[in-house]
C-alpha cells in the first residue's frame, strides 16, 4: 500500500461495475459536508497486491486530501486493518486515521499521510544517504514491538509458516518455472522447510507487521527531515518471531543493499532491542549476548520470507495478471541463494535452487545489490 503522486480527475477511477460506483458515491455523499470533501476530485492513489485499492480525494482546504480504501467485502475484510490501526496508534506510530468505515460495502475514509514512500527517496548507489532513513525505520519498528502483548493478534505459528512456504513449490517452481520435482528433490525441500521453521520459532514473539519495508513507510514532507515515518499496509499483522520485520526491512522486495550496510543497521537494531528487553533474558540461541547468533536467525527468517514472496509474486503474475511482480523474483532467488550457500545445513537447498533455476549460483556471491 502506498500513495504516490496522482492526477486529479473523476474520470480516472475505473469501477468493476455500476453498482460498486454507486455504492461509493452514496457513501461519500453525506461525508462530503462533514469532512469537507470534494467528490469530483476522486482519483487513483495506488493499487495493492491484494484486491484492495486506494483513491485520493481533495478537501475544501487547499493542498489537503483524504484517502478512500476500496476493499470489496467479498474479497477483502477491513476489520484487521481497523484493529491493527488502533494498536499502532496506541503504540504512538504515525498511521492513517480511520475517519469513517462503511463495513457493509468495504469502504474506509482515511487521513492522507502523503504522496511519497521512503523508497522513492532512496538511491541504491548511496547507502550513506539511506542510513538515516533506515535508522528511523528501526526506531518505528522498536516502538511497535515494545507495545506487544500476547493473545491480541493471530499467532505466526508453525502452521502459518509452513502454509506460506508451500507457495514456493506450488507457484514459483511448478507454475512459473514449470519444473516437476522428483521425490528426492521434494524431500530436500521438505527437510529444508522443517529446518527453517524450527529456527524461526526459536525467536521471541512480538507484534509483526509482516511487510515492513520502505515501500510501506511514508516519507514526511520535503524539508522536514526523516521523522516521523508513516506506516502503511499493516492489516496482515501477527504475533510471532522478532526477526521477521527487520529481515523484511533490510532484505527488501524492491531494493537491495550490500551486506556491510545491512550488518550496520542490523547491529544497531540488535543493540537497542537488547536494551529494550525484547530479546529475552535467555533466548534459546543466546542472542542477547551474541550478535552473530542473532544475525544468523535474521537470515533464516529472511529465507522463509524470500521463499514465500517468490511464490506470492509468481501467483500475482500468473493468477492475478500483475506481471510486474515477476520482474522482482530474481532479487529473491539471489537472497535465497546467498543464505542457503552460507550455511552448511542448507547446502542441499542451495543445490536444489540451482537445479530449479537451471544454472549454477554466481561464484563469490554473498549478498549484493541486484
Amino acid at each position: 500500500m502506498s500513495h504516490p503522486s496522482d492526477t486529479p480527475g473523476a474520470g480516472a477511477v475505473t469501477w468493476p461495475d455500476t453498482l460498486r460506483r454507486e455504492q461509493c458515491a452514496q457513501w461519500l455523499a453525506p461525508l462530503a459536508e462533514r469532512h469537507g470533501l470534494l467528490p469530483e476530485t476522486l482519483r487513483p492513489a495506488s493499487a495493492d497486491a491484494s484486491f484492495r485499492r486506494y483513491l485520493r480525494i481533495d478537501t475544501r482546504v487547499p493542498g489537503t486530501s483524504r484517502i478512500v480504501m476500496d476493499a470489496p467485502p467479498d474479497k477483502e475484510d477491513c476489520a484487521p486493518f481497523v484493529r491493527v490501526q488502533a494498536l499502532m496508534q496506541e503504540a504512538g506510530l504515525q498511521v492513517p486515521e480511520v475517519l469513517d468505515w462503511n463495513r457493509a460495502h468495504g469502504f474506509l475514509l482515511l487521513s492522507d499521510l502523503g504522496r511519497q514512500t521512503v523508497i522513492e527517496r532512496l538511491d541504491p548507489a548511496d547507502p550513506h544517504a539511506a542510513a538515516p532513513w533506515y535508522r528511523e525505520a528501526t526506531q518505528v519498528l522498536l516502538r511497535w514491538q515494545q507495545a506487544s502483548r500476547p493473545g491480541v493478534l493471530p499467532p505466526y505459528d508453525a502452521a502459518l509458516l509452513h502454509r506460506e512456504l508451500a507457495l514456493f513449490p506450488e507457484w514459483y517452481v511448478a507454475r512459473h518455472r514449470q519444473v516437476v520435482l522428483s521425490d528426492a528433490q521434494q524431500q530436500v525441500l521438505r527437510a529444508a522447510f522443517e529446518r527453517i521453521v524450527a529456527e524461526n520459532l526459536q525467536a521471541p514473539s512480538v507484534y509483526v507487521h509482516r511487510d515492513f519495508m520502505m515501500r510501506n513507510l511514508m516519507a514526511p514532507a520535503l524539508g522536514t527531515g526523516v521523522s516521523p515515518l508513516g506506516v502503511l499496509d499493516f492489516q496482515d499483522a501477527v504475533y510471532g518471531p522478532i526477526t521477521y520485520d527487520v529481515a523484511s526491512l533490510l532484505r527488501d522486495a524492491f531494493i537491495s543493499w550490500d551486506e556491510d550496510f545491512v550488518l550496520d543497521i542490523t547491529v544497531r537494531y540488535w543493540e537497542q532491542a537488547r536494551k529494550a528487553g525484547l530479546l529475552g533474558a535467555a533466548s534459546a540461541s543466546g542472542w542477547g549476548d551474541d550478535f552473530g547468533a542473532f544475525y544468523r536467525s535474521v537470515e533464516w527468517m529472511g529465507l522463509q520470507r524470500h521463499l514465500k514472496v517468490a511464490g506470492i509474486f509468481a501467483r500475482l503474475g500468473l493468477r492475478d495478471g500483475k506481471a510486474k511482480y515477476l520482474q522482482d523474483t530474481p532479487r529473491f532467488i539471489g537472497y535465497i541463494r546467498a543464505t542457503a550457500r552460507r550455511y552448511r545445513e542448507l547446502a542441499p537447498l542451495a543445490r536444489l535452487i540451482d537445479q530449479i533455476e537451471g544454472d549454477a549460483a554466481p561464484v563469490g556471491y554473498a549478498f549484493g545489490r541486484m
